[in-house]
């Protein structure tokens, strides 16, 4: 029965379902859901840092349940963008209310939608690959695919990487570096990866071209059935997803860096170069994704089975809290800035005693 706790993940489309059917206060039903009550029950429940045994880890590897709990995500995302769209064309609703469901859906969008996609798109099925791209194309972002797995994995931690916040980067700077830096930064990829392979960049093999022509395609879509006046709604309810992603990518590594060797690159990434949280709603909704140190220790291993670990520094709370936190940046650096450098001093001397 435990392995049924993900279920609860689905409360936050049952929720954006009832602010379409329900409308009113109710348009704002999934907001307050993820960041009202969520971050109050990270609170009050108790967080575990038990890991799974070996033979517990293979059990849950052989449940095909958790693959299919991801799978509907994508199905989930696309049928609520349509109830999204028919409503609002249907005219009648309240300025306050359109702008309630656009963040609930924005919010659907970022956690089932992009979070999912992060887990599938570090699959090596290309059956789950392509639901991983699938589920992006709503927020815009297919270009998430390319630079996360091939640009954000091996820069983490680094001023290479874009989407690893700097101390006392405020997160409204880190969202306008983030954004812009993994857009290039994927063309750059992308292109690198034809040259190498002595093809052309300007061609249909270019992934970035073919995300660039569905997106599109999919923004016309919505104009012919729902008429040219949605875009603008379109393009709000991709920008609240990605706004949820970067400021997960903020919170997750801020402040930290790989220590740089003799030998000019950076030492290998181990779990103290990531967040961690093992606060048990902000766990289960976003289908582990809080274990986010052994995601990036081991990025292969499933959401099912990621693991505690003891090397690696902890947020004050869950991911839902603590990203309201970081929407204060004086708040956030008074919280944060006293923990990452105890981490950093106790990094130091594990450094120290190792060479």
């Amino acid at each position: 029965m435990k392995d049924l706790k993900y279920l609860l993940a689905y409360s936050i489309p049952v929720s954006a379902i009832l602010a379409i059917h329900w409308q009113g206060w109710w348009s704002w039903a999934t907001v307050v859901l993820a960041f009202g009550i969520f971050p109050l029950l990270d609170i009050v429940l108790p967080f575990s840092t038990a890991n799974y045994t070996q033979e517990e880890e293979k059990r849950r590897l052989s449940n095909r349940v958790f693959d299919l709990l991801l799978y509907l995500c994508p199905l989930i995302c696309y049928g609520l963008v349509y109830l999204y769209f028919n409503r609002l064309a249907l005219g009648g609703l309240e300025t306050y209310e359109r702008v309630g469901l656009t963040c609930s859906i924005g919010v659907v969008l970022g956690a089932l939608g992009i979070n999912v996609s992060h887990e599938l798109g570090h699959r090596a099925n290309k059956w789950e690959q392509l639901l991983a791209k699938a589920g992006l194309l709503p927020v815009l972002y297919q270009h998430f695919f390319i630079e996360h797995n091939r640009g954000h994995h091996k820069h983490v931690a680094t001023d290479k990487d874009p989407a690893s916040a700097r101390k006392n980067e405020s997160l409204y700077a880190f969202f306008v570096r983030s954004i812009v830096g993994q857009y290039f930064g994927a063309w750059e990829l992308e292109n690198r990866r034809l040259i190498k392979k002595g093809r052309s960049i300007f061609s249909w093999q270019n992934e970035m071209i073919r995300f660039t022509v569905y997106q599109a395609v999919y923004l016309l879509v919505v104009a012919s059935f729902f008429g040219w006046s949605l875009i603008p709604y379109a393009l709000a309810i991709a920008l609240i997803g990605v706004l949820l992603l970067e400021t997960i990518n903020y919170i997750e590594h801020y402040g930290l860096r790989r220590r740089v060797l003799s030998n000019g690159r950076p030492e290998r990434v181990v779990p103290k170069h990531s967040w961690n949280s093992d606060h048990e709603m902000g766990r289960i909704v976003l289908f582990e994704l809080t274990r986010h140190s052994d995601h990036h220790y081991v990025a292969s291993r499933k959401y099912q089975i990621l693991r505690h670990l003891d090397e690696s520094p902890q947020l004050p709370t869950g991911y839902p809290g603590s990203m309201l936190v970081a929407l204060i940046p004086p708040l956030w650096f008074y919280l944060m800035n006293s923990r990452l450098d105890r981490h950093n001093r106790r990094s130091e001397q594990y450094w120290i005693k190792r060479t």
